[in-house]
């Protein structure tokens, strides 16, 4: 039995299966996304979607969906389904599903009267390709596939529409054809492993919706383009590979390759084995460099999720090795920011002040991993040179002042990770003492003093240790409270009184200033307030503003985007931090929690966990529909569970 699985019942349900979507990516920054029942509902979804240089810095749809239609004794069955206005749906092609299958690549069997035919996918690695294999496995009578392309040739961010300045010219190649719709972007290729009829028929689809993006407040419709259509015959037993890329192949490898794709993809057949997929998705590999998307479909590679996501997506699943390569870009990106450098590297939002502090937490993750003695061999000065920037003040929006912590001014930008903005200002203005900034900042001064003491380098120790001694008291001091839980900032007499989950780090990490019976202080609190079967809330019910329903347009997405909505890569770090305060009685908790997060694998992106829940039930999924942190902290946490047995 399949893991992921899906019957007729369900994708005939449209409410059902139009909000279960499915990602495949080639770990160069295209990706393939859709619903399960190949059905756009974002602008973000297409066949094929990549990156373009020399255009901008954003995905670009070529090959938005392609229409499969069965032709027997003359009649036709589209397959195929797209929203148009009215919310009419056409043409159903969703009703001749009968089962749809995830655990390999994404599988879809189509019954239309004796005909059974089976479509896959696949998506060809580091190259701009997606393949797609029909298979007749069964009929009583000779049956012809037709096959129309639908081009956007488009930014992920606009629209198409009907327009006279598209080229509708084409050329033919072995099996199929070429076009290019701009100046500026790459032909696409659209080839067959057999030979085939292309019948040239342009035309503009118009009035296409996509309901997920009316749901954002967002523009939701557009017109696209389709030149003509492709026929073959295909006989009981045969497989046809079609083919689109933004180079040309040799038909006659087509089949070869898409097989050798399969063998190199790991069954989705439990739940580790889900997100060890997903962990893979995020891997990004441009110019030389190796980076770590934050997310899907929208995000780039950003400086605080590549730190905090790295140890999850690369340790928790015993690849060493990928940490160590994201890890050579990402120590040139360090060291261009800290000599002001102009920065090469597409790791954006170096400059957040926790952002260094998190670099320091990931590798302090690979120490436990590996040994102390080899993260000092390979990342030893790296960690000293940090600590230095730091301690020497010379950072732009991060001050060591004297009580030992750090200040950093959030009132015009967002420099946490709670970083929405509304109206040009931040929504959550954390400025001041910022809570995890200075857990982390007191976590890096204890496990680099004792990491470099062990090497002999006792000078620069002694310093650290003392300036954590400092620290530890101020910290304890600044932002404890009457109540037992922590401010979540302090700014001179201001002080956040806001139960928010900032303060589960100062219990999860390895060095933390407060003792045991504070931390259970603090856990008590986030347990009773904060936590979620989805994750913890970035707000309690209890505090002011608390807002936990992520839906609307975009202004009223951003007022409740940290003010209440439930997090899973926060769950992360409490499930770290109850196992530190209970240790062997609180294993049963944990497995009960992860169970929650299970049930979302087959609810929203197939297999991946979205970026954020609703704050109250039923807990909604929302946001991107792949989101690096979960997925690598529920892997951590995992791989943390897996040593206590």
């Amino acid at each position: 039995m399949s893991y992921l699985r899906f019957d007729k019942t369900l994708m005939a349900n449209l409410e059902e299966s139009l909000q279960r979507e499915i990602l495949r990516v080639n770990n160069a920054g295209a990706y393939h996304c859709t619903t399960i029942v190949d059905c756009n509902t974002r602008k973000y979804h297409g066949l094929l979607v990549i990156p373009i240089p020399g255009l901008d810095d954003e995905n670009h749809v070529l090959l938005s969906s392609l229409d499969e239609t069965v032709i027997q004794h003359g009649a036709e069955f589209n397959l195929g389904l797209h929203k148009y206005r009215g919310n009419h749906f056409s043409p159903n092609g969703h009703k001749y599903i009968r089962e749809f299958d995830c655990e390999r690549i994404p599988a879809t069997t189509y019954r239309v009267g004796g005909v059974v035919l089976r479509k896959e996918k696949i998506f060809v690695h580091y190259e701009n390709r997606i393949l797609i294999r029909y298979t007749l496995l069964d009929t009583h009578s000779a049956t012809t596939l037709r096959f129309r392309p639908f081009l956007a040739f488009r930014s992920v961010r606009e629209y198409t529409h009907e327009n006279a300045l598209a080229n509708r010219e084409y050329q033919v190649v072995e099996n199929g054809i070429k076009t290019c719709m701009y100046a500026g972007y790459p032909e696409l290729f659209m080839q067959l492993n057999k030979k085939c009829e292309f019948h040239y028929q342009p035309d503009w689809y118009r009035g296409i919706e996509y309901p997920k993006e009316q749901e954002r407040g967002y523009d939701f419709n557009e017109d696209l383009y389709v030149p003509g259509y492709f026929e073959v015959d295909i006989r009981k037993g045969e497989s046809i590979v079609f083919s689109a890329g933004t180079s040309e192949v040799s038909p006659r490898r087509l089949k070869q390759m898409f097989e050798a794709e399969v063998a190199d993809r790991t069954p989705r057949d439990s739940f580790y084995h889900c997100l060890q997929n997903s962990a893979h998705q995020f891997h990004n590999h441009q110019g030389g460099e190796h980076y770590i998307l934050a997310g899907y479909p929208w995000f780039k590679c950003r400086a605080r999720d590549l730190f905090v996501s790295l140890p999850g997506l690369t340790l928790a699943i015993d690849e060493i090795d990928e940490f160590e390569d994201v890890m050579k870009t990402a120590e040139k990106a360090i060291r261009q920011f800290i000599r002001e450098e102009p920065g090469e590297y597409r790791i954006y939002e170096m400059e957040h002040p926790d952002v260094l502090l998190w670099a320091v937490w990931a590798l302090q993750q690979y120490a436990k991993e590996t040994s102390r003695e080899q993260c000092r061999r390979k990342y030893g000065e790296l960690l000293v040179d940090i600590m230095k920037y730091i301690y020497e003040r010379k950072h732009d929006n991060m001050f060591l002042h004297e009580n030992g912590l750090l200040y950093a001014d959030g009132r015009e930008k967002a420099v946490t990770w709670m970083n929405s903005m509304a109206n040009g200002r931040p929504v959550t203005p954390r400025t001041g003492y910022i809570v995890e900034i200075n857990a982390l900042w007191y976590n890096a001064l204890r496990f680099v003093a004792d990491l470099i003491r062990e090497g002999g380098e006792t000078d620069f120790a002694d310093s650290l240790d003392a300036q954590a001694e400092i620290t530890g008291r101020s910290f304890v001091d600044v932002f404890r409270n009457e109540y037992g839980y922590l401010f979540d900032y302090v700014n001179g007499n201001m002080m956040d009184w806001s139960v928010r989950p900032n303060m589960i780090f100062t219990v999860a990490f390895d060095y933390s200033p407060l003792d045991r019976a504070q931390k259970k202080q603090v856990l008590d609190i986030v347990t009773k307030e904060l936590l979620t079967p989805k994750g913890l809330r970035t707000l309690s019910p209890k505090s002011g503003g608390y807002n936990p329903n992520y839906v609307g347009p975009q202004i009223q997405r951003d007022y409740a985007y940290h003010q209440g909505t439930a997090w899973p890569w926060l769950m992360g770090f409490y499930m770290e931090a109850y196992l530190r305060i209970y240790k062997m009685s609180g294993l049963s908790f944990v497995e009960r929690q992860l169970i929650s997060l299970e049930d979302e694998l087959t609810i929203h992106c197939i297999s991946s966990l979205p970026e954020l829940f609703d704050g109250n039930p039923p807990f909604r999924g929302r946001g991107g529909v792949s989101f690096a942190m979960n997925v690598a902290e529920v892997l951590r946490i995992l791989k943390l569970l897996s040593r206590y047995y």
